[in-house]
C-alpha cells in the first residue's frame, strides 16, 4: 500500500535531516524536523528564501502544540474545538525549535492537522513536521502535484507518492496571530 510505503520512506527522511515534498491538509509542503538546524537550512536552500522569514509547523494535537509553545492563550483552546477547517494560529512564544522556525519576534505559526496521512506522519515521527508551500520563493503556491516546479521536485530527499494524482485544487489555510492577551489579529484568509 503506498500510504504504508510512505509513511515509513518519510520518517526514516525526517530523522535523517532530510526533506519531505508531501501533501498535507492544505496544499503540498515541503518539511522536515523543526529541532533539526541544518533540515531548516536546507528547507531555505531549495526556497531559495531568506532566512528572516519563519516557517510553519503541523503538530497532531493541543497537546504537542504545548510542547514547542510557551504560555498559550486561552482563547486557542475554544479555537481548537469550533475550528472544521485547517486553521494555522501563530502563538506569542515559541520553544524547543531549530533558529529559523520562530519569527524574530519569537513567534510560531503551528497548525493542527486534520488530514489522516498528516496524522499517522507527525504521530510516527513522534515531533510537528515543518509544513512550508513546495514553491520558489515568491513564485505561486502549487493547488495540486502537478503543479510543483521540477526544480523543487529535483530538491526533496523524498517525494510522497500518495495523493500526487489529486486534481483538485487546494489552497493555503486561514492564519490568525493570537496575543499573549487572548486578542487575535487576522493575517490571512
Amino acid at each position: 500500500m503506498i500510504f504504508e510505503e510512505d509513511i515509513k520512506e518519510s520518517v526514516n527522511t525526517l530523522r535523517k535531516g532530510g526533506v519531505l515534498l508531501y501533501p498535507t491538509d492544505t496544499i503540498w509542503g515541503l518539511g522536515c524536523d523543526p529541532t533539526n538546524e541544518t533540515a531548516i537550512n536546507k528547507i531555505f536552500r531549495i526556497k531559495e528564501r531568506g532566512e528572516g522569514k519563519s516557517l510553519i509547523i503541523l503538530a497532531d494535537s493541543l497537546q504537542m502544540v504545548e510542547r514547542y509553545v510557551t504560555g498559550i492563550p486561552e482563547i486557542v483552546y475554544e479555537l481548537a474545538e469550533v475550528s472544521e477547517t485547517p486553521l494555522t494560529i501563530i502563538y506569542p512564544y515559541g520553544k524547543s525549535l531549530a533558529p529559523g522556525v520562530c519569527s524574530n519576534d519569537g513567534s510560531i505559526a503551528i497548525r493542527i492537522c486534520l488530514d489522516e496521512f498528516c496524522l499517522e506522519l507527525i504521530s510516527r515521527f513522534r515531533k510537528p513536521i515543518v509544513s512550508t508551500s513546495a514553491n520558489f520563493s515568491g513564485s505561486p503556491s502549487p493547488g495540486n502535484f502537478t503543479e510543483i516546479e521540477q526544480g523543487i521536485l529535483d530538491k526533496a530527499d523524498y517525494v510522497v507518492k500518495y495523493r500526487q494524482d489529486d486534481r483538485g485544487i487546494s489552497k493555503a489555510s486561514p492564519v490568525i496571530k493570537v496575543n499573549s492577551d487572548g486578542t487575535i489579529k487576522i493575517i490571512r484568509m
